[in-house]
């Protein structure tokens, strides 16, 4: 009997020294992107901010001064028109990046806000001109609004591409905190005015000059932004359809609808959140229970940056436990505390402090791996028009209305009314989480539905955990350097 021959020896090479360099240009690349996002962030809603902290000032330029009031309330109107304009932006916007790519898309935004807050900046007063003043203010802010709708969701989308899959709720914290820090610097800015400048000063040039600092600022966002890569999932799934045999896959609209209505699911409570605790609270103290301005606006800051550190562990964490886990977390928390927290509110600046501080940390469970976890709901095809619209309808519906019911229900006395709202809103994302799959680490090439069904429901009832991710493959494998 001959002798067979043995099976040939297979030899584990240690990653050479070309490997190891490539991962770490890789690993360059995604986090000089990374920056370029969140440092247009940061710009996008200090540019959006301003409008508000200004928004007397900007009343008393662009509008008749002889009627203080209707003014303000015009003023105000032009603010709301920009928050109408935010989902046509994300349709618009969320589309172009799904066909030309997200990069593109990202320097076209926030070129758009720059010299939108430019105009507003320039502009002559309607002394000068009378009302194409108004006409011209109207217009930039229909255009922010609209750069404001498509940034938010494309931005959402392109930092969970570049992410590496088992760090991208870790990734998308950074979105959320950009905006937060946006909206710190935008706030401190109008104290430093108020401070240094006096009323007069910024009345004159102060509110100006802040918003060509906005404008300034957007030409280094620019230059960062055409130095940073597209994303792997856009080039793949934009080479595949370029091949004649590989048709683009389409999403069925039925199920397109059924996704966007789990992403309202899953963020209406935190939209709501946000615009109470974060944009809102220093001026419900203010006005509903006569606190100190300065100590308000100094309590919020503080909270603010207490939610900071917030957003990166709850981040963190949600990579570690899934996102189910978080978001029903975060609609359980919210029931329970919000209510308690508002009747905590007097005219003491710490009281401010601690509720907006708690509330802000509560709303960081489900924002800080909010652009993860919804990115990871739609294919890539679809993924930032879907992100965009749906996100920018949440906001506009649950979002923008919270400050004004929340001061209706007060003056009418039936405060509890706003909270047994902003209650039913936090239990649709316990809803949401209940219904979705558990998404923490898939590959984002390879989207399949994102709703539950009874082979989830077994693996859950036989496991302590959430189910194993399925592992990722080519570029959605996590870059590491040795």
């Amino acid at each position: 009997m001959s002798e067979s021959p043995s099976p040939p020896s297979v030899v584990a090479h240690p990653p050479s020294a070309a490997d190891a360099a490539g991962g770490g240009r890789a690993l360059q690349g995604q986090l000089r992107s990374l920056r370029a996002a969140v440092a247009g962030n940061v710009l996008e809603w200090f540019d959006w901010t301003l409008y508000s902290i200004f928004s007397t000032y900007i009343a008393a330029h662009f509008f008749d001064k002889s009627d203080p009031s209707s003014a303000l309330l015009s003023t105000l109107a032009v603010f709301a028109v920009g928050f109408l304009a935010r989902p046509l932006g994300g349709l618009v916007f969320g589309r172009l990046a799904d066909r030309r790519g997200r990069k593109v898309v990202l320097v076209v935004t926030i070129t758009i806000m720059s010299v939108s807050s430019l105009v507003i900046a320039l502009v002559p007063g309607y002394e000068q001109i009378g009302v194409w003043s108004s006409v011209v203010l109207l217009l930039a802010r229909l255009a922010q609004g609209l750069a404001h709708g498509g940034e938010s969701g494309v931005s959402y989308t392109y930092v969970s591409e570049i992410a590496p899959p088992k760090r991208r709720g870790l990734w998308s914290s950074s979105v959320f905190f950009a905006v937060t820090l946006g909206v710190m610097l935008a706030t401190a800015l109008g104290w430093f005015c108020t401070t240094f400048f006096g009323d007069d000063g910024t009345q004159e040039y102060g509110w100006r000059g802040a918003f060509i600092f906005g404008a300034l600022l957007g030409l280094l966002v620019l230059w960062l932004r055409r130095t940073a890569e597209e994303t792997s999932h856009f080039n793949e799934n934009d080479s595949a359809a370029a091949v004649p045999s590989a048709a683009k896959p389409r999403l069925p609209k039925s199920q397109a609808v059924k996704i966007g209505l789990l992403v309202i699911l899953l963020a209406c409570g935190h939209n709501c959140a946000y615009y109470v605790w974060a944009t809102f609270a220093s001026s419900f103290a203010i006005s509903q229970r006569d606190m100190d301005p300065q100590s308000a606006f100094t309590a919020s800051l503080l909270a603010q940056a207490v939610a900071l550190g917030m957003l990166v562990l709850w981040g963190n964490l949600s990579d570690r436990v899934g996102r189910r886990p978080m978001i029903i977390a975060m609609g359980i928390a919210a029931i329970g505390l919000y209510y308690p927290l508002s009747l905590l509110i007097s005219d003491a600046p710490w009281t401010l402090f601690v509720a907006q501080a708690v509330g802000m940390s509560v709303w960081a469970m489900g924002a800080a791996m909010y652009p993860a976890f919804i990115s990871e709901l739609f294919p890539t095809h679809t993924r930032a028009a879907g992100v965009a619209v749906a996100t920018s309808v949440s906001v506009a519906l649950f979002g923008g209305t919270a400050p004004y019911l929340m001061t209706w229900f007060d003056d009418n006395g039936v405060a509890w009314v706003f909270w047994i709202w902003v209650g039913l809103l936090s239990s649709m994302a316990i809803v949401g989480g209940m219904i979705v799959r558990e998404t923490k680490g898939i590959d984002l090439g390879a989207v399949t539905s994102p709703f539950r069904d009874r082979t989830d429901r077994a693996r859950a009832a036989r496991t302590t955990g959430s189910a194993p991710a399925p592992a990722p493959s080519g570029d959605d494998r996590e870059v590491t350097t040795r």
